[in-house]
C-alpha cells in the first residue's frame, strides 16, 4: 500500500495528473471529483432502491397477500424472510465475512483505521445483501448500507487516483454524504452524516466542501429520479404552548436516551448469542429470520423498514400501548435480524423505534394536558430525530434531517433540545454509540485520533517481523543505497562476519555508554544502526 502511495511517476501518469494540467489549483480538481463521486451515489441509491423494491415486488408482496388470507395462512407469514436468508447463502458463500451482520462498524474501521482501501465489490455485495434481507422483511434499513455504497465509490476514486491516506478518507466521506442525502432527500443531514459517524466528528475546511458539494449531487440526482418528496412525509408542525412543551420536549429526550442505551447493549447481547452458538453460519441468519416472522405474526409493523407505519404515526395514528409494544418488538426484531447475520443497517430502525416511542409519549401528554399540547404525531416526529441522535451519538445529523424532512423552522427548537439531552443521557449511561462498541470491546478509543487507534488496534504479533533486512559491517555507501531501495523495513540491524549483531552498536543503545554521546575513532561505520 505505502509504494503506492509514494510511486510520483505512476502518479504523475494517472488520471489525477492529467486533469491538474486543465484545472487551476487543487480546490478545483476537489470539486470535480466530489461533484463526480456524488453523482456516482446517487446513481447507486436509485440502482439500490430499485433493486429493493423488485425484491419486494418478488417475495415479499405476494407472500403478504398469501399470509393474509385468513385463517392457517398466517402462519406461513416466517417463511418470506426465511427465503431471503435461503438466497443469501450462496452469497455468504462465496464472501465469506462481508456479507453476514451489520457491517458498518467494519466500514469504519477500513476508513478509520486501514487507510481506506475498500474493494469495487463491496458495492455490489451490499446491494444484493441488503435487498434480500429487507426485502423480504427482515428488520433493518438500508441507509447504513447506501452509505457504505457511496463510501465505496470514494474509494474507488481515490485508489484511482493514488491519494495519500487523509485524501482517501475524504473522497469516502464524500461519497457516504451523497449516498445518506440522496436517500433521504437531505443534503444537509448527509453532510453531517458524514462529518459526525463517518469522519468521528474530525474534518478540515478542504474537506467539509467536498462533503457539501457531494450531498449535493448526490440530493440532485435522487431528487431528478424521485422528484421533490423526502423517504417520508411529516405533517405541518407547530407548538400549542411553548411553556408547557418545552419542558416536556425535554423529559423526551431523557427518555430517549434511556431507551437508546438499552437498545444498543440489548443489539451486542444478541449477537454475542448467535455468534456462541454453534450453527453453521449460514443457517443462523434462517433461523433469525424464523424467529422475527414469528414476531411479525402479532406485529406486522416491524417487517423490513416500517416506514409505511412510520407515516400513520406521524398522521397521529396508533394507540399508545401499540406503539409502546413496537418499541420493544423493533429493538428485539432488529437485533435478532442482524445479530444472526442478515445484511443491513440501524438507521431506518431508529427512525422507527423514535417514532413509536415519541408517538407513544404524546399519546400520554396529550391525554393529560389536551388543550397545552400538539398531538401524538408531532412528539413522534420529534422523536425520530432524537433517537437517531441518540443512538449514533451524532445529534447534529438527527436535527438537520428532521429539520429538512420537515421543512418547518419551529421543529427546530424542540428537535434541539430533544436530541441535544439525549445524546447526553445515552453518552453519561453508555460511552459507546451503536457503532463504537466493537472498538471498546478491543480497547480501541477511535476519537482519541487515528495514530493513537491505530496503535491500539495492532497486536504485539502484527507489528514483529522476521523477516530481517541486515546490513553488514564491512557495506559501502553505494551498498547501502541499494539496500534502503529494495528493501521493504526502516530498520537494518549490523552484522558481523559471524553473523551476529555488532558490539558497538549494541552499546551504542546504552545511555551511559560513551560511545553513544561520541563515536569512536576511526569505527564511525559501526557506530551507526541505519533506521
Amino acid at each position: 500500500m505505502a509504494g503506492r502511495i509514494i510511486d510520483i511517476t505512476a502518479f504523475n501518469h494517472s488520471l489525477s495528473g492529467r486533469l491538474k494540467k486543465f484545472l487551476p489549483g487543487e480546490n478545483s480538481l476537489m470539486v470535480v471529483i466530489a461533484s463526480a463521486i456524488g453523482l456516482a451515489a446517487g446513481v447507486a441509491n436509485i440502482v439500490f432502491r430499485s433493486v429493493t423494491g423488485l425484491v419486494q415486488r418478488l417475495i415479499l408482496e405476494p407472500g403478504l397477500a398469501l399470509a393474509h388470507q385468513g385463517d392457517w395462512h398466517i402462519l406461513l407469514l416466517p417463511l418470506i424472510p426465511m427465503t431471503g436468508m435461503v438466497l443469501l447463502i450462496p452469497l455468504s458463500l462465496l464472501f465469506p465475512g462481508q456479507v453476514n451482520g451489520y457491517g458498518f462498524t467494519r466500514f469504519l474501521r477500513k476508513v478509520n483505521l486501514e487507510g481506506g482501501f475498500i474493494r469495487f465489490r463491496t458495492i455490489v455485495i451490499k446491494i444484493l445483501a441488503t435487498a434480500l434481507t429487507i426485502g423480504t422483511g427482515g428488520s433493518a434499513g438500508v441507509e447504513g448500507p447506501i452509505a457504505q455504497v457511496g463510501g465505496a465509490l470514494g474509494s474507488q476514486v481515490g485508489q484511482s487516483f493514488r491519494v495519500s491516506g487523509s485524501r482517501m478518507k475524504v473522497y469516502i466521506a464524500a461519497g457516504c454524504a451523497g449516498g445518506v442525502a440522496a436517500m433521504f432527500n437531505a443534503p444537509i443531514a448527509g453532510v453531517f452524516f458524514a462529518t459526525e459517524i463517518v469522519l468521528l466528528g474530525s474534518y478540515e475546511v478542504s474537506s467539509f466542501a467536498a462533503l457539501v458539494i457531494s450531498s449535493a449531487m448526490g440530493t440532485a440526482v435522487s431528487r431528478s429520479w424521485y422528484g421533490m418528496s423526502p423517504a417520508f412525509p411529516i405533517p405541518p408542525y407547530h407548538l400549542v404552548n411553548r411553556l408547557v412543551e418545552m419542558p416536556l420536549y425535554m423529559l423526551l429526550g431523557v427518555i430517549i436516551g434511556v431507551v437508546a442505551v438499552v437498545y444498543i447493549r440489548f443489539f451486542y447481547v444478541v449477537r454475542d448469542v448467535f455468534t456462541a452458538w454453534r450453527l453453521p453460519a449460514q443457517l443462523k441468519p434462517v433461523f433469525g429470520a424464523l424467529l422475527v416472522g414469528s414476531l411479525a405474526i402479532l406485529f406486522p409493523q416491524v417487517m423490513g423498514d416500517g416506514y409505511t407505519f412510520i407515516e400513520k404515526v406521524l398522521e397521529g395514528e396508533g394507540l399508545v400501548w401499540m406503539l409502546a409494544a413496537l418499541v420493544v418488538v423493533k429493538i428485539l426484531a432488529t437485533s435478532i435480524t442482524l445479530g444472526s447475520g442478515g445484511a443491513g443497517g440501524v438507521f431506518a430502525p431508529a427512525l422507527f423505534i423514535g417514532a413509536m416511542l415519541g408517538g407513544a409519549y404524546g399519546g400520554v401528554v396529550h391525554y393529560l394536558l389536551p388543550e397545552w399540547t400538539a398531538t401524538s404525531g408531532a412528539y413522534a416526529a420529534v422523536g425520530i430525530g432524537a433517537f437517531l441522535a441518540a443512538a449514533t451519538h451524532a445529534p447534529l445529523t438527527g436535527i438537520f434531517l428532521l429539520f429538512e424532512m420537515t421543512g418547518n423552522y419551529l421543529i427546530i427548537i424542540p428537535i434541539m433540545l430533544s436530541s441535544i439531552i439525549g445524546t447526553v443521557v445515552a453518552s453519561k449511561l453508555y460511552k459507546d454509540s451503536i457503532d463504537t462498541v466493537d472498538f471498546s470491546r478491543e480497547g480501541i478509543d477511535i476519537h482519541e485520533g487515528m495514530e493513537t487507534a491505530i496503535m491500539k488496534s495492532l497486536k504485539v504479533g502484527q507489528a514483529v517481523s522476521e523477516d530481517v533486512d541486515f546490513i553488514s559491517e564491512k557495506a559501502n555507501i553505494d551498498q547501502l543505497l541499494t539496500i534502503f531501495r529494495m528493501a521493504d523495513s526502516f530498520y537494518f540491524p549490523v552484522i558481523d562476519d559471524t553473523g551476529r549483531m555488532d558490539r558497538d552498536c549494541l552499546h551504542a543503545g546504552r545511555q551511559d555508554d560513551p560511545a553513544r554521546r561520541k563515536p569512536a575513532s576511526g569505527s564511525a561505520g559501526r557506530q551507526y544502526l541505519f533506521a
